[in-house]
């Protein structure tokens, strides 16, 4: 069978051709560049926990060593901490890394893997299709026509891929803008990001609004200053004024010496395209959609976007067509950025327009700051993680079904678990690998090798059912799960989204869920017709 073809060569594209070759899909990444990332220290990304394991499990490279892991965040307003909040087991730190690094090993990455090829200098210009298959062609010193199963159009907001579909990109332009300034200097909350709003000193122009530090690794900081609505130029005097007086004002007289590396102006955008999918062609990431206000990453999403599609494409390939299954990946990620996107526009006025928010949020000033953390660090409804609850993919009426930590559709929890070889790992080191994942949570196996217990009690008739499910899954065995009972069956996506919880054994209810999350038995191909080419 044809590779899929991946156009774009961004964080989103690399992953996504990364996650395919784990699940034994070949793929063709068509580059329009050269081949390599040019370093830029002001463009870094913020990544949730979760997101920052599997790029981690992707690369098999320590990310978190390349970025930086915040031991706390600090929210103040004028000389006041509003809020702060120390990350630990219990509050997961977000990972900050430049996005050339995460690019680089990326890119590193997919040169040991022999299922990928990555085509550079290949613009695309033309894609086709049929009931078979897509066709692309590409222009430049390698143009020529490519043949492939699938296409996904990773190309960033001026997506070629999108325009040669004629999908619409309906949304908001320069919904934010900030001057970006990337240095080395030492401030006095090591490795703590801060934001502050209204700070107490006035720059050359317009005071400033709220400005942000987060640090990277080896003394280096992002900062960011909220410019006032407008295009006004950003010249180099006003960013180097802006560098003096923040780094005086946080120190507390003169500026401390540091070295500047980059400097940039941050546009956000808010976009969503109409459609993701046309029949063999899919978007995912900025091709499919921007986001960027109050903090919320749009990499991340972008990443999810793969992870979500990269499971779906590889049970196509290998088990041949399950159309309500790639609808679903429409459904799913199209769902969670719209809601995000709803949240953050409905919010941004109040935030932005002064004292309309006393009539929304209770203790104005608070209700700010708690809305812009929870921005920032991924949390409540303008950054917390979405759940596909409502997906097509979500069984109903299971009679067996039990509440658990976890809601269904949510990411689970990354417990340890114990394997099928009788190894300890954690849980999330076994997802991405083309496989449904069925837990049996078992207070005290841990302390017992698995040969004592495997073929006791319960076990056999699990493993059983988990043999007669419709597509491969591996058993598992978790000494505890959050709010789950001794003797519940966690039926876990191989994406790492929770599809139900049962209590008990239940081998109808367990084989509905598994063939209901699959999208139900594969179906013959629908002929492709002239609109979706």
């Amino acid at each position: 069978m044809d590779p899929v073809i991946i156009v774009g060569a961004g964080p989103v594209g690399l992953t996504l051709a990364l996650a395919l070759a784990r699940q034994d899909v070949p793929a063709v990444v068509l580059d329009e560049g050269p081949g390599k990332d040019e370093q830029r220290p002001a463009r870094t990304v913020v990544l949730r926990e979760e997101t920052a394991a599997l790029l981690e499990r992707l690369t098999s490279l320590p990310l978190s060593r390349e970025g930086a892991h915040w031991a706390a965040w600090r929210s103040v307003r004028r000389k006041q901490v509003m809020r702060e909040v120390t990350f630990g087991d219990d509050e997961p730190s977000p990972l900050h890394i430049a996005q050339h690094v995460l690019t680089g090993a990326l890119r590193e990455a997919l040169a040991a893997e022999r299922l990928v090829q990555v085509v550079v200098d290949s613009r695309l210009d033309g894609v086709e299709q049929e009931a078979s298959g897509v066709t692309a062609h590409t222009r430049g010193p390698q143009g020529t026509y490519w043949r492939g199963s699938y296409l996904v159009g990773c190309d960033g907001p001026r997506s070629t891929v999108r325009k040669l579909l004629d999908i619409r990109f309906p949304g908001r332009t320069a919904v934010e803008r900030h001057a970006v300034a990337t240095l080395r200097t030492e401030l006095p909350w090591p490795d703590e990001a801060l934001l502050h709003r209204m700070p107490p000193w006035r720059t050359s122009g317009p005071p400033a609004a709220e400005v942000t530090a987060r640090p990277l690794p080896d003394d280096v900081w992002r900062l960011d200053w909220l410019l006032p609505p407008g295009k006004d130029l950003v010249t180099p005097e006003l960013l180097l004024a802006r560098v003096r007086e923040t780094l005086g004002g946080w120190s507390g007289g003169s500026a401390p010496a540091y070295e500047l590396l980059d400097t940039g102006v941050h546009t956000v955008h808010h976009r969503l395209a109409r459609r993701w999918r046309a029949s063999r062609v899919f978007l995912a990431g900025d091709a499919a959609h921007l986001l960027g206000a109050l903090g919320t990453q749009g990499l991340d999403e972008g990443l999810k976007d793969a992870d979500n599609l990269a499971w779906k494409l590889a049970l196509a390939w290998h088990h041949g067509p399950h159309e309500a299954l790639l609808d679903s990946y429409q459904a799913e990620r199209r769902g969670i950025v719209a809601a995000r996107l709803r949240a953050a526009d409905q919010v941004l006025p109040l935030l932005r327009g002064g004292g309309g928010l006393r009539a929304y949020v209770p203790g104005s000033a608070r209700g700010h700051d708690a809305l812009l953390t929870d921005g920032h660090l991924g949390r409540g409804a303008l950054g917390a993680p979405g759940a596909y609850d409502h997906s097509p993919l979500a069984p109903r009426h299971l009679e067996a079904e039990v509440p658990v930590g976890t809601a269904p559709g949510a990411a689970v929890t990354d417990v340890r678990v114990t394997a099928e070889d009788g190894s300890f790992v954690q849980l999330r080191d076994r997802l991405g690998h083309d496989a449904l994942l069925v837990v049996l949570v078992a207070p005290g196996t841990g302390v017992w090798a698995r040969k004592h217990w495997v073929s006791a009690g319960i076990m056999p008739r699990l493993a059983a059912a988990v043999a007669a499910l419709p597509h491969r899954a591996e058993l598992l065995v978790a000494e505890s799960y959050p709010g789950a009972a001794p003797h519940t069956v966690l039926l876990v996506r191989p994406d790492g989204h929770l599809v139900t919880a049962l209590g008990g054994v239940r081998p109808a209810d367990l084989y509905a869920a598994a063939e209901t999350t699959l999208g139900g038995p594969a179906k013959e191909e629908a002929t492709v017709g002239p609109a979706a080419k």
